[in-house]
């Protein structure tokens, strides 16, 4: 475990990291190649991509959080930067996160490695002779360390980074319903409960046991929406099946994985007691959720993530 991340005085608070970096989000967007990936089950995957690989280059895959897409503030500045150092990239959206409603009435979740799965496996078919590395955000962090523990010696990936991911759901559930972390829960499940709305318009013979207006924590969404629309018993078997914290032990690719003790989504519930040798865990105390501003001016912050992360990806094996 290392600490190299130590903001200035200005941004130690733990929701100014979290939510700068949205209002500061960069105004330069980087050109995307849209290509749809089918699934087998009859959905879909929409995958942007940044630049594919030239001969002998590493390919990129980067797969975001909740409700979060190629515009989230994280991966734009992801895609900048590995832009700025000629890195091929290329996003993964969750399904109905594209920006048009996947077909099924299972969407996406916390524990939904089958789909990165899915999507690992087309980009080794297609690029087998590249190395594959993977950086996930926040739920897209869990898929991914849940993904690498699974398949352990048979993970396609070369390299891979996890930034602030909710390792026990069921923990980070309880936190969001407390203090100023409720304006969190009630942005993002306004959003769920919107999407969810459309959904149960195309599929009637769904229905649910309250009003998708009195489902205002994850826990109550969770247990209403996520676990039967995706095959789970309710909330507290969709959180102990979906958590990645049992899978941190069991990962053979070299991995950074990178939380913070403040992050206001989360306890210290979420950071793993047995951690593989192949894991490298930076557990800062301060940094927000997805945040890492190390310092600089509010109208132009200096991020430790993109740096750190680029770093990692690039160092000699």
């Amino acid at each position: 475990m290392t600490a190299r991340f130590a903001p200035s005085v200005w941004w130690r608070n733990p929701h100014i990291q979290t939510i700068w970096p949205v209002i500061c989000k960069p105004k330069l967007a980087p050109a995307l190649k849209r290509q749809r990936l089918e699934l087998d089950d009859g959905d879909f995957i929409d995958l942007d991509w940044l630049a594919q690989p030239s001969p002998g280059q590493p390919l990129l895959l980067l797969i975001h959080g909740l409700e979060g897409g190629a515009d989230s503030h994280y991966i734009r500045r992801m895609l900048l930067s590995a832009q700025a150092h000629g890195l091929a990239t290329v996003v993964m959206h969750q399904r109905s996160c594209s920006g048009e409603p996947n077909r099924l009435l299972r969407s996406y979740h916390s524990g939904a490695s089958d789909d990165l799965k899915r999507v690992i496996d087309h980009l080794h078919l297609r690029f087998g002779d590249h190395p594959l590395w993977a950086l996930g955000y926040s739920l897209g962090a869990n898929q991914l360390l849940k993904y690498l523990g699974e398949q352990r010696q048979h993970s396609l990936l070369a390299r891979a980074a996890a930034v602030s991911p909710p390792l026990d759901l069921a923990a980070c559930a309880k936190r969001m319903e407390r203090g100023f972390s409720r304006v969190y829960q009630r942005h993002l499940i306004k959003r769920l409960q919107r999407k969810t709305a459309q959904k149960l318009k195309d599929f009637p013979e769904f229905s649910l046991a309250k009003p998708l207006s009195q489902l205002n924590t994850f826990y109550q969404f969770d247990d209403a929406v996520t676990a039967p629309t995706n095959g789970f018993a309710g909330a507290a078997d969709y959180y102990q099946q979906a958590s990645g914290k049992p899978f941190v032990a069991d990962i053979v690719t070299p991995t950074l994985l990178l939380h913070a003790i403040d992050d206001p989504f989360m306890t210290t519930a979420v950071v793993p007691e047995q951690i593989s040798t192949s894991v490298t865990m930076e557990l800062h105390p301060r940094g927000g959720h997805v945040g890492f501003i190390a310092g600089g001016w509010p109208w132009a912050p200096q991020f430790y993530l993109e740096p750190r992360l680029l770093q990692f990806f690039c160092a000699e094996s």
